[in-house]
């Protein structure tokens, strides 16, 4: 495994998202997150620095092209989820969009650490 800081940093940063978020299902209000609008806010900026974090010093390789386009897809249902926070699909709009960070921080991982090999820089 070749991960570094970053990747320690980002994980962080993740957990900075989930622990609220699991607070926020338990209960239904943390600190700063009272409803499905804040916690996807908090989704949206700390995934995008925890994002900022995991893409310096990558190659411009297909694998990078499909992470940064997973972290886009991701980032639409964050304002998707932010959008639509007053309806009834608030809920599993939000839960999507937490699970789309696992899988984008889950792929940044798999590159930084050479399990995916995804063809020559481009």
């Amino acid at each position: 495994m070749r991960l570094k800081v970053r990747d320690l940093v980002a994980m962080l940063l993740v957990a900075a998202i989930a622990v609220p978020y699991v607070g926020y299902l338990i209960d239904g209000d943390v600190p700063f997150v009272q409803d499905a609008r804040g916690m996807a806010a908090v989704g949206l900026l700390l995934g995008a620095v925890a994002f900022a974090v995991l893409v310096g010093g990558n190659k411009r390789d297909r694998a990078g092209k499909i992470e940064t386009g997973l972290a886009m897809l991701s980032a639409v249902l964050g304002l998707v989820a932010l959008a639509l926070a007053e309806t009834a699909a608030a809920e599993v709009l939000l839960a999507i969009f937490m699970g789309s960070i696992l899988v984008v921080l889950a792929a940044e991982l798999i590159d930084h650490a050479g399990w995916w090999h995804a063809g020559h820089p481009v």
